[in-house]
């Protein structure tokens, strides 16, 4: 138990200078009474920096008028929506190839590849599925990627399928293809640790909306992989997941092993998650190809919640052609996850490039002064192919002017683990620094709930302001990390989905490097084809980590 005496010696404890603020730590004791909250020193010592950072935001939004008709967003996307959109024809054509004569080339494989292969029986997905496995197997430890392996599950999985394929009942390109979950997704049968310690034995007897998408589609599950513990980063209770392209370093997060796990041609692909850049940060440090889609896009039932009003669920892959495949399979959904939708998705052809409106974000392109940096070099693609890029100014400076992403993100994430705090169970957790959820979610409770509340009025108006620009376009370009500025915050914020591939190496860590494409609500197939187009023309994403060749 944690006990906090409000006795304390005032020279340990002291306060900062009137100059800063008039905030002593004593006074974080007796406001967490008033919420039925104990801490220790150490705690309210660790927290108390980041609660004068809050007040520090609370003031710049008191700034900011609030007129008393601007409502609170929390579940929906706070634009008009295109109800007459009708979905053009998802046509994915399979790609004919032979079997490797290095059978470990096999791994790499395209989905539609693997796809050719199985229907036309020159593989089994039995063979298939026991081929990844085996490399699950032989590379998973050394990731550090893996939670659990579903052999039985996925050997059941690939019997039906090659049994419903002889008897010529093909469902499509995911029939009798492995994958795998990133381990937050509740699946019968298995455990859902959440990469948490706490859970690290939990079991939910309920089958998420993408699992039971993925299943209904003949795919098959091989592994549940690893994310930073309650998905943030990637460390979790069993240790830190591995970039495949170094492994000194760690992949990023939170769907860490799904994208270590892709990369090292582990599966053809993954799904992972974002709240707050863990599809788009993960894909871009290892090399993979990570579509966030929209907000509400794809169910998120008997998925963990994170955050109720930023939670994505997306797929992470090679290519943008086999994202599209997979996203064309799992988006929708079951009418259990109210914020979630059946939108029509739309992959049709690029057949004009010169009739695309490509922009590219000019106030985050200035800050690269290094013109060799591969940023330039993908508008340098575009420009060869015809494409008129159109400088624009991300809405960044004066859209976002004041942390809506902290206290947003901070409160509802402290909300779903309450009991975490409450009852010290965050204790368990294997990381406990001043940057992990421990501290996160005491900071939290010094939130006010007005404020939380007008940071999510002031996110409406953000919503509108932005979707303003990017309606423009169909696709705005920008880095991916590193001078990105507040994109990352903004478009998580207002539900715009982003498509991320690899650009590259960096010269100093060779790691890879990587872009962004963000685009319109619900405009998934657009991005994805501009990001194919760049892959059609480029080679980046057929590179792959020699340790796993």
């Amino acid at each position: 138990m944690k006990y906090l005496f409000i006795i304390l010696s005032m020279v340990f404890w002291g306060s900062v200078s009137a100059q800063d603020t008039t905030i002593s730590k004593t006074d974080l004791i007796g406001a967490a009474k008033l919420f039925d909250l104990q801490f220790t020193y150490k705690e309210i010592d660790t927290l108390y920096s980041d609660v004068i950072d809050n007040i520090a935001n609370y003031k710049a939004m008191h700034q900011l008028s609030l007129p008393n008709s601007v409502p609170l967003s929390t579940w929906q996307i706070a634009v008009p929506q295109n109800k007459n959109k009708k979905a053009g024809v998802v046509n994915f054509p399979l790609t004919k190839v032979e079997l490797p004569t290095h059978k470990e080339d096999l791994a790499f494989y395209s989905i539609s590849e693997l796809a050719y292969l199985i229907k036309n029986k020159k593989i089994t997905s039995l063979a298939l599925t026991k081929f990844y496995i085996d490399r699950i197997k032989k590379f998973g430890d050394t990731l550090e990627c893996v939670i659990s392996l579903t052999e039985d599950i996925a050997y059941a999985q690939a019997k039906k399928a090659d049994e419903e394929i002889a008897q010529g009942k093909y469902r499509g390109l995911l029939h009798g293809i492995p994958y795998g979950l990133k381990d937050l997704f509740a699946v019968k049968g298995t455990k859902t640790t959440w990469g948490a310690a706490p859970y690290k034995n939990q079991t939910i007897n309920e089958d998420a909306f993408v699992y039971t998408q993925l299943k209904n589609a003949g795919a098959v599950l091989v592994a549940k992989f690893t994310l930073g513990a309650l998905a943030m980063g990637d460390y979790w209770y069993g240790g830190r997941t591995r970039n495949p392209w170094n492994l000194k370093y760690g992949s990023s997060g939170s769907s860490a092993g799904s994208t270590a796990a892709t990369v090292a041609g582990l599966v053809p692909f993954a799904i992972g998650t974002e709240t707050y850049g863990s599809i788009v940060s993960p894909s871009t440090q290892c090399g993979a190809t990570g579509l966030r889609p929209t907000f509400g896009s794809i169910s998120r039932s008997g998925a963990m919640a994170l955050s109720y009003s930023l939670d994505k669920v997306g797929p992470i892959c090679r290519s943008a052609n086999d994202a599209a495949i997979v996203f064309n399979y799992i988006h929708g959904t079951d009418g259990k996850d109210l914020s979630a939708n059946n939108a029509p998705f739309d992959y049709t052809p690029i057949k004009d490039v010169k009739k695309l409106r490509i922009a590219y974000a000019k106030n985050y392109f200035d800050k690269i002064k290094d013109t060799n940096r591969s940023e330039w070099k993908v508008l340098a693609t575009y420009k060869k192919l015809g494409v008129k890029l159109i400088p624009v100014d991300f809405p960044d400076s004066g859209v976002y002017n004041f942390n809506i992403m902290d206290v947003v993100i901070g409160v509802e994430c402290a909300a779903q683990f309450d009991e975490m705090t409450r009852l010290n169970i965050d204790d368990e957790l294997t990381r406990q620094t001043k940057y992990d959820w421990p501290n996160q979610f005491r900071t939290a409770r010094f939130v006010p709930a007005v404020e939380y509340i007008n940071a999510q009025r002031h996110r409406t108006l953000l919503m509108q302001k932005v979707n303003e620009v990017i309606s423009k376009y169909d696709v705005i370009i920008c880095p991916s990390r590193g001078v990105e500025g507040n994109q990352a915050a903004i478009t998580n914020l207002t539900g715009h989905p982003v498509v991320c591939l690899p650009t590259g190496f960096d010269s100093k860590y060779n790691l890879p490097t990587g872009i962004s494409f963000v685009g319109n609500l619900y405009d998934e197939g657009t991005i994805l084809n501009i990001a194919k187009l760049y892959q059609d023309n480029t080679n980046w994403n057929k590179k792959h980590p020699t340790l796993f060749n």
